[in-house]
């Protein structure tokens, strides 16, 4: 970046800075990730001059013989990763996904079913403070049993059948176990919905087969949607991305919502971007890496049952874990996301079922595994860091020998640029 230097010597010190900030400490929350020098050449090329609104043979602007190309290509690689009929690659973001995907199976004062954001859902399936929820009736399922994390699935189907909602939704953003798809999908078929699954956590996991795939359940009834994002474990740049199974009816309403319903042009960089990460995903190394995640992911678990951490469902399926700091530590999730923070080890404070405390400093943390894989962490490397943690949370006076050991494995386990 030497002509940023000299262009805006501000901005570029403060690029330059964040690019110091993550290669010397250590990323734990479970939503990110680094990306590939040719993911991040696609983001930066001059593919963000082109307009490009509408779609590939169907533009309103001229100059788009290398648009469409780009464009078809994301699409036909997300259709292969997924097992998809039909992928839409515009959506700006996963809040963007989810929101055109509601507009496009919904009208005003329809009702969805889905996870409580307090039990592990996210805010764009139906949080009280979302204008979403000023436009749709949201009725939130919950877990079941908060020590083994099972969803209850027997009162999820007595709401669905009592609310008769238009749209199911599945899908987590701190739920650190697996969901029943095809119960999902049979619940929603009983009550003739539509049933979606929000995988922008797990979405590289379901890409390579490390998980069980939504549209293709060991058992029961397929998901007919998915939602997702494009980065976290999928590696690739900030953006979504929506998928569906089979249904061409459901596949030309989406498109008709993201546009002209919700958006405008496309960013054709970050669709190029994207573009790249699905074939990076396609890559059998994809594979190793994913599987590499989980048995972090487990490796860590193993550490904070030995140090007697409390994990809310006592631990993870997936990529993610959450702890209950104020159990565990007797700290509250903003300090110890900030005692952390000093100690190098990024993660992020957040709510744990049925949590007394407040959003803004709530009972847990939630850590993650993918950013640590991609930087080629080991299990016992994981196990480690684990020990690190509560290292620093039992006792603040560890601060500074906790973070000298952070920045060693930081410095040893330098960004990968390429990934294979």
């Amino acid at each position: 970046m030497s002509f940023l230097s000299e262009h805006d010597p501000d901005i570029y010190s403060m690029i330059e800075g964040e690019e110091k900030r993550e290669s010397t400490t250590l990323e734990l929350i479970p939503s990110e990730n680094y990306v590939s020098k040719a993911v991040r050449e696609a983001m930066s090329s001059v593919l963000t001059n082109k307009y490009s609104e509408g779609y590939p043979g169907r533009r309103y602007y001229g100059g788009q013989e290398f648009t469409d190309k780009v464009e078809i290509e994301a699409i036909e690689r997300a259709k292969s990763l997924f097992g998809a009929k039909h992928a839409n690659v515009q959506p700006l973001g996963g809040a963007n996904a989810n929101i055109a995907m509601y507009f496009a199976l919904l009208q005003p004062g329809d009702t969805v079913l889905g996870m409580d954001l307090s039990h592990g859902g996210h805010l764009t399936h139906g949080h009280p403070v979302t204008y979403l929820s000023k436009m749709f009736n949201f009725v939130r399922y919950r877990i079941k049993d908060i020590t083994t994390g099972e969803i209850d699935y027997d009162d999820l189907e007595r709401l669905a059948i009592e609310q008769k909602p238009k749209i199911v939704l599945a899908g987590f953003s701190a739920y650190p176990r697996s969901i029943d798809y095809g119960r999902i999908g049979e619940i929603a078929k009983k009550v003739g919905a539509i049933s979606v699954m929000d995988a922008a956590h797990i979405a590289g996991l379901i890409a390579s087969g490390s998980l069980e795939n939504p549209f293709k359940p060991v058992s029961g009834e397929p998901i007919d949607i998915i939602t997702s994002t494009t980065h976290k474990t999928l590696r690739g740049p900030r953006g979504g991305l929506i998928l569906t199974r089979d249904s061409e009816d459901l596949a030309t309403k989406i498109d008709k919502a993201v546009f002209p319903g919700f958006q405008g042009g496309p960013h054709m960089h970050m669709i190029a971007a994207k573009a790249v990460a699905f074939k990076e995903a396609q890559h059998p190394s994809f594979r190793t890496y994913t599987d590499a995640i989980l048995a972090n992911a487990k490796a860590m678990e193993r550490a904070f049952n030995e140090s007697d951490v409390e994990m809310v469902t006592g631990g993870t399926s997936n990529h993610l874990l959450l702890i209950n700091v104020w159990k565990s530590f007797g700290k509250g999730g903003k300090e110890a996301q900030q005692l952390l923070d000093e100690a190098g080890l990024t993660a992020n404070m957040n709510m744990i079922p049925d949590d007394e405390r407040k959003p803004l400093d709530p009972s847990g943390i939630r850590l993650g595994t993918p950013a640590l894989t991609t930087r080629g962490f080991n299990e016992e490397e994981c196990e480690e860091v684990a020990g690190l943690i509560t290292k620093v949370l039992r006792d603040v006076s560890q601060l500074s020998t906790v973070k000298k050991r952070v920045t060693e494995l930081a410095l040893a386990h330098p960004i990968p640029e390429v990934f294979w």
